[in-house]
């Protein structure tokens, strides 16, 4: 690992397009739900099937993407990504001006930018695994961690103002943008990539390869049940934390925001450690303790009270959680890399960003069903417990992952 030094002028571009981008999706955030409410004056269960719908059809609608880009150059495929994310985005703004925008339209874009964003993810994971000699992946994706907070600190609240000052599509309009900006610095990375071998015809059912090898594998199996259920219990509570905060406990929407905006400068710590304590104690050590940190911190949201003891309690927890995160995701990222065959790492990180998303949509619709009975209060608190059970899904040893045969492309060893 380089720490602080140039990881080459090709990396510099990559790391730059993903900089645009996430400072883009960021400064949208939540855009389409408010589009819904503001525009469309939707209600909140059309809201919540705008977010679950658009993540558990885009995961369905992304799965033959992962065998078909396996054997393709990735750097195109990225930059194809991008620029479908821009046309789909853009025609949000151009609907509304035309006063045509619906509800439909709104959920269409949701599902085909969500299928774009796993298609781009492990197309640019691939990738970088081929750019960067493997004591460099830790490094490379703690500047992605960081890059990735420092959007989220700087993001929403800009965001906010600008749908304050310009109106409720300009964020969208933003972000089309940012990733035809992002298009634009993946095509300057230049140099060459080799074109995959293929013996056969990639099927899209394939991507049970990816499955398959993930839940074969001694180390990437307890890492996708941990991170998948982890990264669920997370999301289904922030929905749900907003009824309890601004719906029965009194906050204003602007103590809410604040809430989430000033802890996330623990993103921006969480990543600079990452770097500094896998050489001292090494990556296993870090990963577990890391691990086993974040699982602590997210039943303390059930605790939430009203007034400043209760503001205070929730930026506390959400530190906890965050400056956690940013040491354990790196370096999982690292460890998913490495331990994940160079032939099969388009369809395994396919597989693994569709389970993500659609874990979390059927768990966010669940958890919905839950609060009805239970109230957010106590939803929380389950969310929380099950948080904690996480600890009994990390590795207990990391070890170089064994050869493996040579994969046809048709999925067939």
């Amino acid at each position: 690992m380089r720490g602080g030094r140039s990881l080459g002028r090709r990396f510099e571009w990559l790391w730059g397009a993903y900089a645009v981008s996430a400072l883009g999706t960021w400064l949208a955030f939540d855009a389409f739900s408010l589009i819904a409410v503001i525009v469309l004056h939707a209600g909140a269960t059309e809201v919540a099937v705008l977010s679950a719908a658009g993540l558990a059809v885009g995961a369905a609608v992304a799965t033959p993407l992962g065998p078909w880009m396996e054997f393709r150059r990735k750097r195109p495929v990225m930059m194809a990504m991008d620029l479908v994310r821009c046309v789909a985005l853009l025609t949000i703004p151009a609907a509304f001006a035309f006063g045509a925008l619906t509800f439909v339209q709104l959920l269409v874009v949701s599902v085909v930018v969500s299928a774009a964003d796993i298609g781009f993810t492990a197309a640019s994971g691939a990738f970088l695994k081929s750019l960067l000699p493997p004591e460099d992946l830790l490094a490379a994706n703690a500047r992605f961690e960081a890059t990735q907070w420092t959007s989220t600190i700087l993001g929403p609240p800009l965001g906010g103002a600008a749908i304050g000052v310009f109106g409720p599509v300009t964020t969208t309009l933003v972000n089309a943008v940012s990733f035809l900006l992002s298009a634009v610095g993946i095509r300057a990375i230049g140099g060459t990539e080799t074109h995959p071998v293929r013996t056969g015809t990639a099927r899209a059912g394939g991507l049970l390869e990816g499955w398959r090898y993930i839940l074969a594998h001694p180390v990437l199996r307890p890492l996708f049940c941990n991170t998948v259920l982890y990264n669920a219990m997370i999301m289904v509570s922030l929905p749900l934390l907003a009824v309890l905060m601004v719906g029965d406990l009194g906050f204003t929407a602007w103590q809410y925001g604040l809430a989430f905006s000033v802890p996330s400068v623990g993103g921006l710590i969480g990543s600079r450690l990452a770097r500094r304590l896998v050489p001292r104690f090494g990556e296993r050590q870090v990963l577990l303790a890391s691990g086993r940190l974040r699982a602590c911190w997210p039943i303390g949201l059930a605790f939430v009270g009203p007034g400043t003891a209760g503001l205070v309690l929730v930026m506390v927890v959400e530190l906890g959680v965050i400056t956690s995160c940013a040491v354990f995701n790196p370096v999982y990222s690292t460890v998913r890399l490495r331990q994940t065959d160079s032939g099969r790492a388009a369809r395994t990180l396919s597989a693994w960003s569709v389970t993500t998303k659609a874990t979390t949509a059927g768990m966010t619709a669940l958890w919905g069903v839950l609060a009805g009975f239970t109230g957010p209060r106590t939803a929380i608190a389950i969310a929380g417990v099950l948080a904690l059970a996480t600890l009994l899904l990390l590795p207990r040893r990391i070890e170089p992952a064994p050869e493996m045969a040579p994969l046809r492309a048709d999925g067939v060893l």
